[in-house]
């Protein structure tokens, strides 16, 4: 969730994908690889097995030669498996086909016609394959007996026939599941997508609000007295010399709000305890607004406040609030969580606030930045600290802060 390694900018690789951004480390392979190793592996089961198979009955070499044909063409196949998945499924279907009635008889699995249906299906050519593979079904189930001139006499044993229909059906199966499963990721991976984009623009919203509110009376203040210092130079020196004096207060005014609200973005506006900020700080009454603002795009988060209406000094709520904040902000961001929780609770004379998610957590080697390292600076500010704690199966802080802060 809080990967330290991932506060600030985040870098994304070509082959790789880090836990932060895209929810763990995974390799993938090149569209080269995904292509390649059906081919390769239909070609190694089949032809090695035909030729073996024909050697072993004594196949006359005509039919040997064809049978081999047959299955290295419906393997080579494949090739075409990724622009045109329903004609290859067609294609490696008759191709099975029509090896069914060469000898040597009972040859190899027909590994290229599995990769082939599964193919088509995840490729979204599922009704390619159902026609295709039904159609070869009751050729060749049917075919001896309508047209045994053309198929021959083969009297497929009801065994043989029950067991290719169910590794068929497997194959529709398996297909299926590896679609849905892929179109989950790629919902996933634009969920997480539109989440950053989203947090990212509300941190923009966020600092744009902040420094209009602040520059905003100031400056127009000062262009007001400036012109009405100018208008009056010449012919009342005095009161020219008043408005320089109201825009030496306004300009000093403005910059210090200008540095409580820098420090208020750069977290650790509790270090500056003389700057007033413009608006209200943040108290622990806010959190189920921050809650919900953060759920939605796949993540849910929920708020368990056991207060029961008990609150610490102003400054407690703030610090916890903003950790919170940070929290929730980086779960968004970096963590591919689906459910996060906080918990509000005391125990004894802290206070204690816990963020958990169920992400991909971050190694324990990650260099620590800023948002990690400005919850541990806001916790000892008041007297608290932070425990960051991460595994692959999501990551857990907790913030122990002293009820009644420090003086």
């Amino acid at each position: 969730m809080l990967g330290p390694a991932r506060f600030g900018p985040t870098a994304a690789g070509p082959a790789v994908s880090t836990t932060g951004d895209d929810a763990g480390v995974r390799f993938r392979p090149s569209p080269a690889v995904i292509l390649l190793v059906p081919v390769v592996v239909a070609l190694l089961v089949q032809v090695p097995g035909t030729i073996g198979l024909s050697w072993w009955q004594h196949v006359p070499p005509a039919a040997a030669v064809t049978s081999i044909a047959l299955a290295a063409a419906s393997a080579l196949s494949l090739l075409a498996a990724r622009r045109m998945p329903g004609p290859t499924v067609a294609v490696v279907a008759t191709l099975t086909l029509v090896d069914l009635f060469v000898p040597p008889v009972g040859g190899p699995p027909p590994i290229a016609l599995v990769f082939a249906i599964i193919g088509a299906v995840v490729r979204g050519a599922r009704v390619w394959a159902l026609v295709s593979v039904g159609v070869a079904w009751l050729a060749a189930v049917v075919g001896p007996e309508l047209a045994p001139g053309v198929f021959g006499v083969t009297d497929w044993h009801p065994a043989r026939i029950a067991f290719a229909t169910l590794g068929l059906a497997l194959c529709f199966a398996v297909g299926e599941g590896m679609r849905a499963r892929i179109r989950g990721a790629q919902q996933r991976r634009q969920q997480l997508a539109a989440r950053r984009r989203a947090a990212e623009q509300e941190e923009r919203t966020r600092i744009a609000r902040e420094l209009h509110d602040v520059l905003a009376h100031s400056l127009s203040q000062i262009a007001v007295q400036s012109g009405v210092g100018l208008h009056l130079f010449d012919r009342e020196p005095e009161r020219a010399r008043e408005a320089l004096a109201n825009i030496r207060a306004l300009s000093a005014t403005g910059l210090d709000e200008v540095r409580g609200v820098l420090a208020f973005l750069r977290g650790d506006e509790l270090a500056s305890p003389d700057t007033a900020p413009l608006t209200p700080q943040p108290q622990l009454a806010q959190l189920p607004g921050l809650v919900a603002g953060r759920s939605g795009l796949g993540l849910e988060v929920s708020l368990d406040d056991r207060l029961a209406g008990d609150a610490p000094p102003s400054a407690v709520q703030t610090t916890a609030y903003r950790i919170v904040q940070e929290a929730l902000t980086n779960v968004v961001r970096h963590s591919a969580a689906s459910h996060a929780a906080v918990t509000v609770d005391r125990e004894s004379a802290d206070l204690v606030v816990t963020v958990t998610d169920d992400g991909a957590g971050f190694p324990s080697s990650a260099t620590e930045r800023g948002g990690l390292r400005g919850m541990r600076e806001r916790a000892q500010l008041v007297g608290g600290a932070v425990t960051v704690q991460s595994s692959p199966r999501g990551t857990s802080v907790v913030a122990r802060l002293p009820w009644t802060g420090v003086a």
